[in-house]
């Protein structure tokens, strides 16, 4: 039931509903105070009036702490992501109610992340930003629209085009060469079976010895990046690389991790004098020597995995002079 009094020179309304927390708010006139009674308990009727309250009353930071513990787990990057996300809920846009949430607030967030991180950085921040309230509008009854599309993208660099030439890749390979006895022996040919393959970092760290069939010339790869599996197949150097390793304890084809691989690599930067040089730069090479034998796109997305032809046209880098050859 609705009630309206006057109170200190001004008129309350007093909305009480079985099941329903009490709420009031004061009005200079008697007819507004009974105007707002009579739409809190329509909208208390409908059940909208539900959403509204809990929304008002929920903050960023909570539905960020319920996101790590209900959504997060079942992620496959969970120990990044849950980083992340707690590094969002240290800020000061996690201390607003989701009411307060908008796209003025989102904005300045932006604005003051771009002076400290890089563009594609919060590209991504404002991505777990629409992840966690499309997932609080769907599943936790948050009653809110979502704002991040209002605002704004920082505009990202364009994507890498880093190849190396013949001269970079024997002194890269000269430099990851074992130079005693008991030095790593996985690192170059893994450096040359992901050159071969144009398999994902990931990918070959997670190759075991039962998802290879060397007659049959495959590797199949359960799970990858963007959540399918695949068979990539294999050239006849690649084969090579994986006849002459050794077998490990464990059953994995590579056995390191991706911090020794990532030592590995920076070690092999520096000795080499590469500039500019990352481990994933070597898809990039492969996927442009794999286009040379594979012109159609469609074999060659089934190669390296790509489910849009856009992302695959970002990894292959054509050389201009072998196309005016083609077209000459």
């Amino acid at each position: 039931m609705a009630s309206v009094r006057n109170r200190n020179g001004k008129w309350q309304a007093r909305v009480i509903r079985k099941g329903q927390p009490a709420v009031s708010k004061s009005f200079i006139s008697k007819q507004d105070a009974e105007r707002w009674a009579r739409q809190i308990e329509a909208e208390i009727d409908t059940g909208a009036y539900a959403d509204i309250y809990l929304t008002e009353r929920t903050t960023f930071k909570e539905l960020i702490e319920r996101y790590i513990k209900e959504v997060t787990p079942v992620s496959r990057s969970v120990k990044g992501d849950t980083y992340r996300l707690k590094a969002l809920g240290r800020h000061w846009i996690a201390n607003l109610s989701m009411a307060s949430l908008k796209s003025p607030q989102v904005a300045k967030y932006r604005d003051e992340r771009l002076k400290l991180v890089s563009s594609s950085t919060v590209v991504r921040e404002l991505s777990f930003f629409s992840s966690i309230i499309n997932h609080a509008r769907r599943e936790w009854n948050i009653n809110i629209a979502n704002p991040i599309p209002l605002v704004r993208k920082p505009v990202c660099p364009q994507g890498r085009n880093r190849i190396l030439s013949e001269e970079e890749l024997n002194r890269l390979f000269k430099a990851l060469t074992p130079r005693v006895k008991n030095g790593n022996i996985w690192v170059l040919p893994l450096f040359k079976f992901a050159l071969e393959t144009a398999m994902r970092r990931g990918e070959i760290l997670g190759l075991n010895w039962r998802h290879l069939d060397l007659e049959r010339r495959i590797a199949f790869i359960a799970l990858t990046k963007n959540g399918d599996s695949r068979t990539v197949p294999l050239s006849s150097a690649a084969l090579a690389i994986l006849r002459e390793l050794p077998r490990s304890t464990d059953g994995r084809v590579f056995p390191m991790n991706g911090p020794a691989l990532s030592a590995s690599t920076d070690q092999a930067r520096k000795k080499a004098k590469l500039a500019d040089f990352r481990f994933h730069d070597l898809r990039h090479m492969a996927i442009t020597r794999l286009a040379e034998k594979l012109p159609n796109l469609i074999e060659l997305s089934a190669v390296s995995g790509h489910k849009s032809l856009a992302m695959l046209k970002r990894y292959y880098h054509p050389n201009p002079e072998q196309l005016a050859i083609k077209i000459a």
